[in-house]
């Protein structure tokens, strides 16, 4: 009898370290779904953006694109505020910054899945030319995730080329979106964290050759680094430079007084600027051509 529990004991201790070891390990039980702990992303970390890319346009401009939402890891929301119709417009975009709650940040990232932001939904692809398409980044347990959905605010209903079951699942979509501005929505300021403008650390300067494009416009002298800089996607691209420091406060007061249109004078030419404050993410011209 004792040699019989000696034995049993033994093999028990076997099958448990056998368990232990086939059991899953780290993060795994600290993941972004439902029910669990949020995952602990870096405080610089983009875990949600949805963005425009592709379409057509001038060069300088197809480069300064700007993200129309960017959610950071310690639960920074920057977007695009409200913009003027009067043209030409203002030379910096408005950009806002607010707070939103940790646990905020994974119902977030849980609900742009449920919608579809997870790689296995099919929007298919409508019979409509010259739009955009919407680029969806989720950043989770499972590492990053991302999707582009072709003309998802310009293709209607009743647009062609879509199965029922895209047509559904573009709603779904759509509806997630626009929860995304809704007071009540996720991304709504936490208690007492009310938007602010956007305070960049660096700007880049997207340049080209100016051109009539402007119209008759005042000229400002451009007091950063010399333009047009290095050449963003190759020859054909624009050039861009980058401003910060002592150079970048007198860039935001120089645009204070210029607009969208102002011809900017860089060793004695004429440039047309498209001033595009980098992200939290974002360091160098390259960033803006990166995921392109």
């Amino acid at each position: 009898m004792t040699i019989s529990r000696v034995r049993w004991s033994a093999a028990s201790v076997l099958l448990l370290l056998l368990a232990t070891a086939c059991a899953p390990q780290g993060g795994d039980d600290n993941a972004d779904v439902s029910g669990q702990p949020e995952v602990s992303h870096p405080a610089d970390a983009v875990v949600f953006r949805m963005t425009s890319v592709g379409g057509f346009g001038m060069p300088s401009t197809l480069a300064s694109y700007i993200p129309s939402i960017s959610v950071y890891g310690d639960g920074r929301v920057i977007s695009q505020g409200p913009t003027t119709l009067i043209y030409p417009g203002p030379a910096l975009p408005n950009l806002q910054v607010h707070t939103i709650d940790t646990v905020e940040v994974a119902k977030l990232l849980e609900s742009a899945r449920t919608a579809g932001v997870n790689g296995t939904v099919d929007f298919g692809t409508p019979t409509i030319a010259d739009a955009t398409s919407t680029r969806f980044t989720v950043r989770g347990a499972n590492g990053v995730e991302q999707i582009e959905v072709f003309a998802l605010a310009e293709a209607s209903d009743g647009v062609g080329g879509l199965t029922a079951d895209q047509r559904a699942a573009r709603s779904r979509l759509r509806a997630f979106v626009e929860s995304l501005t809704s007071e009540s929505g996720p991304l709504a300021p936490a208690p007492g964290g009310g938007a602010q403008s956007y305070a960049p650390t660096v700007v880049a300067a997207v340049t080209e050759p100016y051109g009539d494009q402007g119209g008759d416009q005042p000229e400002m002298a451009w007091r950063g680094p010399t333009l047009p800089g290095e050449k963003l996607g190759g020859g054909n691209g624009p050039g861009c430079v980058t401003v910060t420091g002592d150079a970048l406060r007198t860039l935001l007061a120089d645009a204070a007084d210029a607009t969208a249109a102002t011809p900017w004078i860089s060793d004695g030419k004429r440039w047309m600027v498209r001033l595009r404050p980098l992200l939290p993410d974002e360091s160098a011209c390259g960033d803006l051509v990166a995921d392109d």
